[in-house]
């Protein structure tokens, strides 16, 4: 019983997570009409919300995850929530863009940690309903989104952030307790991981994971995912408006967008296993790319925002995919860590291609999302099939 509810908080957890990424994408156009900033000023807010996440998981992952442990990450909750509170009230631009850095110092221990407890369960099918959780998230705050960025307050939609995470930091308070993860994992019933040298301490699995090449592999995988999926929840909604003309519903569209990113974590789970998870992968990228070809030459509202629904339906999966594959690949007992890892520098993605869409935006219009997007999925296609196949430990992966 306990380690279902554990997993439900887990869940509710991504759901935040989920959440706060959903509602930038309809809140953006507003953003700029209201502190009068173009495409490349705006985009610092994905700028300034990766580098402190990636700081962020960097050090407490390689660093904190043993002294602070699963539990103590409703800390991080506590980062979420004064972010909201500050950004509700619309302060300055340059104030408002750093309470993002806030979020993302919270956020980012809680996706190392989740991932990295979920990865190390039996049962794999549970890391697709852990981000189906996220993709529910995303999906729902759009439509919250949507109907504050037309209100005269559209900044009050981060009191209702706000109320949704402190839901969260009570949970996990609640459930998790602040114990280390191997007594969480004894209270579920699940064999905590295998610890390896422990003497080693925090370097000692920091210099095993930087000489572990299929941890940089799977990162640069991420990377370019996350940058993927980031600039399309975010900037879709824009290029609905300027390039088929839509109205002030097109936040809708993301919400399509993530309502695909959830379902096809969830739907597609029978698939990954018929298929096998490696080779899934592949198809679902060749699917995506076909789909964006859609997007990008098919001049229909309607028809452009289905075809986006369904690249989230294909993508969708792709992520608890990578995660399952670490805890096959990985040594058990840096397992965390590298998630953390991973998650560090594959979130710098999140920055890295929503701000190269803006600055591309800038000088040669938003249309140029759609090839940005296609070149992107190619490249990370490409990564994943340097993905070593099997166990891997130290210097030396089979593949």
């Amino acid at each position: 019983m306990m380690g279902w509810l554990q997993f439900a908080a887990l869940c509710w957890c991504f759901f935040v997570i989920g959440w706060n990424d959903g509602s930038t994408g309809p809140l953006l156009p507003r953003i700029q009409e209201v502190y009068q900033v173009n495409f490349i000023v705006v985009s610092l807010i994905f700028v300034v919300y990766c580098i402190v996440s990636t700081g962020g998981r960097s050090f407490a992952n390689l660093f904190l995850s043993d002294r602070l442990g699963l539990g103590k990450k409703s800390i991080g909750s506590c980062c979420q929530n004064l972010a909201y509170i500050l950004q509700a009230l619309a302060l300055p631009f340059p104030v408002f863009v750093v309470c993002f850095s806030a979020a993302g110092l919270g956020i980012s221990f809680a996706i190392a940690h989740g991932c990295g407890f979920v990865a190390a369960l039996r049962d794999p099918t549970k890391m697709g309903f852990l981000h189906a959780a996220y993709g529910l998230g995303a999906m729902v705050s759009p439509i919250v989104s949507t109907q504050f960025s037309q209100l005269k307050h559209w900044s009050f939609h981060y009191f209702v952030s706000c109320g949704v995470s402190l839901i969260n930091t009570a949970l996990l308070l609640a459930i998790f307790r602040l114990q280390p993860q191997d007594v969480c994992f004894a209270e579920a019933g699940e064999i905590p991981p295998e610890t390896g040298d422990e003497g080693k301490g925090a370097v000692g699995k920091t210099k095993e994971i930087m000489r572990t090449p299929a941890v940089h592999l799977v990162a640069f995988f991420i990377l370019v995912y996350v940058g993927v999926e980031v600039a399309l929840g975010g900037w879709t909604v824009t290029y609905i408006i300027r390039e088929r003309n839509g109205g002030p519903s097109s936040g809708y569209v993301s919400t399509g967008f993530y309502g695909g990113l959830t379902s096809g974590r969830i739907a597609l789970l029978w698939l990954n296993k018929k298929l096998g998870e490696r080779r899934a992968i592949l198809i679902y990228a060749a699917l995506s790319i076909g789909l964006e070809f859609i997007v990008w030459f098919v001049p229909s509202l309607v028809g452009d925002a289905i075809a986006v629904s369904f690249v989230g339906f294909f993508l969708g999966p792709m992520y608890p995919i990578a995660m399952n594959e670490c805890g096959r690949i990985l040594p058990p007992w840096i397992l965390t860590n590298s998630i953390g890892w991973i998650n560090a520098l594959g979130f710098t993605g999140s920055a890295l291609v929503p701000f190269m869409t803006g600055a591309i935006s800038q000088r040669w219009g938003i249309r140029s999302l759609q090839p940005l997007v296609v070149i992107m999925m190619g490249i990370m296609t490409a990564i994943w099939l340097f993905v070593p196949k099997n166990h891997c430990r130290f210097y030396q992966c089979s593949t």
